[in-house]
């Protein structure tokens, strides 16, 4: 599609204003002032604000949109603005840690005095109305509202302890099955973050990453099974049993190229909530202030016209030193996301079964969040990345992009929750509604098994060129500034639009054993 509808489909991100960055789960964020400096979360990582000047690089706060896991919802919406406040008032603490450092290095306590002081006090205020607006609709405010006020400075070192192994175990809920290499922990990934100097030649990201070692050569990977979904298996949720069929929907790659840094689920009402752009395909009415009506009103890619869901994911861009349409945009180069952006070859939209029981319909407008897409600082409960190559798929990776041999091709995999509480389309933070299935493949909490649904992206990229320190070509997916572009903070969404018809369709389908399209 030619330039001008490319400007057209833009205007979503232009429109959208620095100033309300909402960071995408709300309230909370690790901010590199040096982008080389450690995002890891061990007790060596993590001192008092007052420090000397050069080992203070980054801001840490508590995520408070984590900690709300029970928001009325005609609360909701004040307490979205307010978690969006938050994250601006983090930002600003970032952009003055980043523009003072003479000061700081004339005065051990000006990071504490002039930045982390007064930040504290905005976030009490903010807290303050978030637990008033709580209450004022019947609900209990967050517990420990000064310490989630509180922020730390954090130093430039590089973590301690080992990190994940070649073939990348995933951390889920229950604490993850490691690896080769042993998880690091909820901590960070050591050796994926600190302590890599120099730019890394990469054509334009510079110091926002990623970095040589956020790279792995596939081929040097053991086969682990293939691609994971979280959970106490870890595995994805069908099987030879149960219910055993699937359902394919065919939306395209996202040839109209609609594109926006907002994310409706995690902050409807402000532009530029993700402060990345986001790849969608299905449902063509999904920016910040889509209603419900809208989206179920709405065009969709999907040769099904049954199927308006919505699904979308963040883009990904080979950092080639090239302007793409919005490297002066909200959501582009304005937060750090540069070079151009890539169309999937091959985006895969599946749905699949339980195996243990049938599955029951999901409700219209169900939202569901899958990945986490600030891990690198929230650590890596809700991490669910499987990164790989076409014909090595057996070979996953979690915190590296693959490198892949020529002829082969980058493959992104999301499997979804599919384990639904039988009552909320959403949550106040976006998780507890739905879940994991648990290791013997059931539900659990009394929850119902829903459809899975299956994300698989192809990007036919070259690899990356990788000499020491060095790295040229590089390629990444969109992420906020303080994420350093890390393969960690992979994430991908879904929100239900199937006609009821159609969903019942799908069940029927998949409960029956047949593979449907």
């Amino acid at each position: 599609m030619g330039r001008t509808n490319r400007k057209r489909r833009s205007t979503l991100a232009n429109r959208a204003i620095a100033a309300s960055a909402a960071l995408a789960l709300g309230g909370g964020g690790l901010l590199a002032a040096n982008i080389y400096a450690s995002a890891g979360e061990s007790k060596n990582s993590t001192r008092n604000a007052q420090t000397t000047a050069a080992s203070v690089a980054t801001i840490k706060c508590p995520d408070v949109g984590q900690k709300l896991t029970s928001v009325p919802k005609r609360a909701r919406a004040g307490v979205d603005k307010e978690l969006a406040k938050l994250d601006q008032q983090v930002t600003e603490a970032y952009k003055r840690l980043a523009d003072t450092r003479q000061a700081q290095a004339g005065d051990p306590a000006y990071v504490n005095n002039a930045i982390l002081s007064p930040l504290k006090s905005k976030r009490v205020a903010t807290i303050d109305r978030i637990s008033n607006n709580i209450k004022r609709a019947g609900g209990k405010g967050p517990r420990g509202g000064g310490k989630l006020a509180n922020c730390q400075g954090v130093p430039a070192e590089t973590p301690a302890g080992g990190g994940q192994g070649n073939n990348g175990g995933q951390a889920g809920n229950n604490g993850g099955q490691a690896g080769d290499g042993g998880q690091a922990g909820n901590g960070g990934q050591a050796g994926n973050g600190g302590g890599q100097g120099g730019d890394g030649g990469n054509g334009g990201q510079a110091a926002n990453g990623p970095v040589a070692a956020d790279f792995q050569d596939i081929t040097q990977v053991q086969p682990n099974g293939g691609p994971k979904g979280v959970g106490a298996n870890g595995l994805p949720a069908n099987g030879d049993t149960g219910s055993t069929g699937t359902f394919t929907t065919s939306c395209g790659t996202n040839e109209n190229e609609l594109r926006n840094s907002d994310n409706v689920i995690v902050a409807p009402g402000v532009s530029n909530g993700a402060q990345h752009q986001h790849d969608y395909v299905g449902n063509q009415s999904n920016d910040a202030f889509a209603s419900d009506e809208d989206l179920a009103a709405a065009e969709t890619t999907c040769q099904n016209q049954g199927d308006k869901s919505s699904y979308f994911w963040p883009v990904l861009r080979v950092q080639d030193g090239k302007d793409d349409i919005d490297a002066d945009a909200a959501g582009g180069g304005q937060d750090g996301n540069v070079g151009t952006i890539q169309q999937a070859s091959e985006a895969q939209l599946k749905f699949v079964g339980n195996k243990k029981s049938d599955v029951v319909a999901m409700p219209t407008a169900l939202r569901i969040i899958t990945g986490d897409a600030k891990a690198f600082v929230n650590g890596l409960n809700n991490a669910n990345t499987n990164w790989s190559c076409t014909g090595f798929e057996d070979r996953q990776l979690t915190d590296k992009f693959p490198i892949c041999p020529e002829g082969s091709s980058v493959v992104r995999t999301s499997n979804f929750q599919s384990c639904w509480d039988g009552q909320n389309i959403d949550s106040a933070n976006h998780r507890t509604h739905v879940s994991f299935v648990q290791a013997d493949g059931t539900c659990g909490n009394g929850f119902q098994a829903i459809p899975q649904l299956q994300v698989r992206l192809v990007y036919d990229v070259a690899a990356p060129q990788i000499e020491g320190d060095q790295i040229t070509n590089a390629f990444a997916v969109d992420s906020f500034p303080d994420q350093l572009h890390k393969p960690i903070t992979d994430h991908n969404d879904f929100i239900n639009f199937f006609d009821e018809n159609e969903m019942n369709e799908v069940v029927d389908c998949i409960n029956s054993g047949q593979n449907c399209t």
